[in-house]
């Protein structure tokens, strides 16, 4: 990696750095550079998104292009996520995206990129905790016999919510070593489930099927088309590295390891996933059945047809853990991009969420609302499938875009940008161009039809998600921001305080 000399802006203290920044340092620093790593890796989380989307790339290109995008997919990410690097680098605090485009576009960018993001965290809160239940109500299937309803799956949901919550509320230091712990579970994981489908006694599929066999049943007719949509599985599981950036302020010399973490999780998660995807692809016994298990999840019948069910408990078990870690670092990233936005004034009820916990030095209440409203957005599960899914969306279409901004941005500016410590330097403008390119891209595509005939259900409601966080975005700047927000508020609230809200 490539270091600009001149124009960079000296390395300090990593309070000394906030400070200049206008922020007083609140929050307890007890995290290092491994820890900045595990946590993005670990919502990441290749166990979590390349099994729960497994079987839409079956459906959508089948291996040819859950392999094939998954390269090009990753080695794109990671361009982004250099990018993105060499940015927080420069503004290393908990708001990440939204600070960043604040600082280096003004008020009105920071504003929306930061509901953006804010939106992407609830909404991907959601969507993991959400699958870590469904993953478990297959293993009580094949445990006890029993189905999993709607009803069930929500319980469950509600459960895995609390207990995160109430592990965030500890303080930093658990979250880091559960962090810590993750990043092994899921590498030991991956080995673990590649290998005993590696060397069980079952026929394995052939190179020429892993690596070239395409299978549609989108009802789409070109193959550019179903591979652009295929690549979904991709790019929806490598979403949010930002993680990395809302803990800087709990990480020490955070001007280099938040970058390194960025762009550490992004290629191992690249490289481990490769491996698990092909490693099942190869164990797959039969297409169809897969596709339509009973269980409801494709991966858990390639470990029962190749391991029998004692084999696939365990195995579904692994990766359950996995969802479990991946869902508990979200929620760590989550509340401090609240805590973060309360403290500049964004949010309704603004003084409560920013208040840290004298004892933790954990924004708990940050905590609670990053549990809390993931839950209400996942209610309308019960009813409605599609309805759920245009709630859950916004997790890549709000991401994506706030990780753009900055990157966008900090272009935009050109010599007078000056970056931290941890830079690309003269690579900075070539992969920073191509990194934009590629978010505005992705975006385009997570919005495209993923099927047809288009029914309510089949219906991909990301385009409407996103267009109506743009417009809540927007309409919240003229009627609140514009009088409200304050990038680096020194405000500290008061007991009395802490329930009021400024409302909308």
């Amino acid at each position: 990696m490539l270091h600009s000399k001149a124009g960079t802006r000296a390395q300090g203290s990593d309070d000394d750095v906030l400070a200049e920044l206008g922020i007083k340092p609140e929050l307890s620093r007890k995290m290092g550079a491994f820890g900045n790593f595990a946590i993005s890796f670990s919502v990441i989380c290749i166990l979590a998104g390349g099994m729960s989307l497994f079987g839409f790339g079956l459906g959508h290109g089948g291996p040819v292009v859950m392999l094939g995008s998954w390269v090009v997919i990753g080695f794109m990410t990671l361009l982004v996520g250099l990018s993105l690097a060499d940015v927080v680098s420069a503004y290393p605090t908990s708001g990440g995206p939204y600070f960043m485009a604040e600082k280096l576009g003004g008020a009105r960018w920071g504003w929306v990129t930061g509901w953006l993001n804010l939106l992407g965290l609830l909404g991907a809160i959601a969507g993991i905790d959400y699958g870590a239940a469904a993953f478990t109500g297959a293993f009580i299937q094949l445990q006890w016999d029993i189905a999993p309803t709607g009803g069930t799956t929500m319980t469950l949901f509600g459960c895995i919510l609390l207990l995160h919550g109430l592990l965030n509320s500890a303080g930093v230091r658990l979250v880091n070593v559960l962090n810590s712990i993750s990043v092994w579970w899921q590498l030991l994981g991956v080995t673990v489930i590649v290998g005993a489908l590696t060397i069980a006694p079952a026929q394995h599929q052939s190179v020429r099927f892993v690596f070239t066999h395409f299978h549609n049943d989108t009802g789409f007719s070109t193959p550019l088309y179903v591979a652009l949509i295929g690549s979904l599985l991709a790019g929806y599981t490598f979403c949010g590295y930002d993680a990395s950036a809302h803990v800087a302020e709990e990480t020490t010399d955070a001007q280099r390891s938040a970058p390194r973490g960025i762009v550490r999780s992004i290629w191992v998660s690249w490289a481990a996933g490769f491996v698990l995807l092909a490693g099942l692809l190869f164990a797959m016994q039969d297409y169809t059945a897969t596709q339509n298990s009973a269980t409801g999840v494709p991966p858990a019948q390639i470990f029962l047809d190749v391991l029998g069910t004692s084999g696939a408990k365990a195995l579904l078990l692994l990766v359950i853990v996995a969802m479990l870690f991946c869902g508990n670092a979200e929620v760590a990233a989550a509340s401090r991009m609240v805590y973060a936005f309360s403290r500049s004034r964004a949010l309704p009820m603004w003084p409560s969420w920013r208040i840290v916990n004298p004892r933790t030095k954990t924004p708990t209440r940050a905590v609670w609302f990053a549990v809390i409203v993931p839950f209400v957005l996942a209610l309308p599960a019960l009813w409605s499938p599609a309805a759920y899914g245009a709630i859950t969306a916004i997790n890549a279409v709000g991401m994506t875009p706030a990780y753009g901004i900055p990157v966008f941005l900090a272009l935009r500016k050109g010599n007078a940008y000056q970056p931290g410590p941890w830079s690309l330097g003269v690579w900075r403008k070539p992969i920073g161009v191509i990194a934009v390119a590629y978010v505005a891209v992705i975006t385009t595509v997570f919005c495209l039809p993923q099927s047809t005939p288009i029914t309510p259900d089949s219906f991909n409601y990301a385009g409407v998600t996103l267009l109506a966080a743009l417009l809540l975005a927007g309409g919240t700047w003229l009627t609140r921001g514009k009088r409200a927000y304050q990038l680096t508020a020194t405000h500290h609230a008061q007991p009395g305080e802490a329930m009021l809200s400024e409302g909308f």
